[in-house]
C-alpha cells in the first residue's frame, strides 16, 4: 500500500468519503466529492485507489460496484499520524505534544488530561 501522503487532493477526498460512509458505489462518492468529477473520473480514480491497495471491492449492488477502505479508519488515522510525526517532529511524540500544547488556542480538559496520564504509566509499565 503506498503511503497516505502519495495520494492526490481528489484521492484523499474519496478516502474520506469511503470512511464516513464505510462502503460506497462511485454514484455515492461522486455526490459527495466537493465540486465532483464525472463519473467516469470517480470510476479511474476508484481503480487507481485499488491498485495502490487504499480501496477494495465488497461486491456488487445491482450494476454498482461497492468500494470500502482497506484498512479501518483507526489504522489509516494511526499509520498518517506516524508520517506526520515522522516528517515533522522527527518521530518525537513528545515534542509534537508541546507543540501543539503551546498554541494559544490549545485546551485540554482535565479528563483528557488524566487519560494522557493514564496512558504514559501503563506504556511505563510495558516498556514502551
Amino acid at each position: 500500500m503506498s503511503e497516505p501522503d502519495q495520494l492526490s487532493r481528489r484521492e484523499r477526498q474519496i478516502m474520506n468519503v469511503l470512511h464516513a460512509e464505510g462502503s460506497a458505489s462511485v454514484a455515492t462518492v461522486q455526490e459527495k466529492l466537493p465540486d465532483p468529477p464525472t463519473d467516469m473520473a470517480v470510476r479511474r480514480l476508484m481503480h487507481i485507489l485499488e491498485e495502490k491497495g487504499h480501496v477494495k471491492r465488497l461486491g456488487k449492488d445491482g450494476r454498482e460496484v461497492i468500494y470500502a477502505p482497506a484498512q479501518s479508519k483507526a489504522r489509516a488515522g494511526l499509520n498518517a499520524l506516524r508520517q506526520v510525526l515522522d516528517t515533522f517532529f522527527g518521530g518525537a511524540m513528545d515534542e509534537a505534544l508541546a507543540a501543539h500544547l503551546t498554541r494559544k488556542d490549545a485546551t485540554l480538559t482535565d479528563e483528557q488530561v488524566e487519560r494522557m496520564q493514564r496512558l504514559i504509566d501503563e506504556a511505563r509499565k510495558e516498556g514502551r
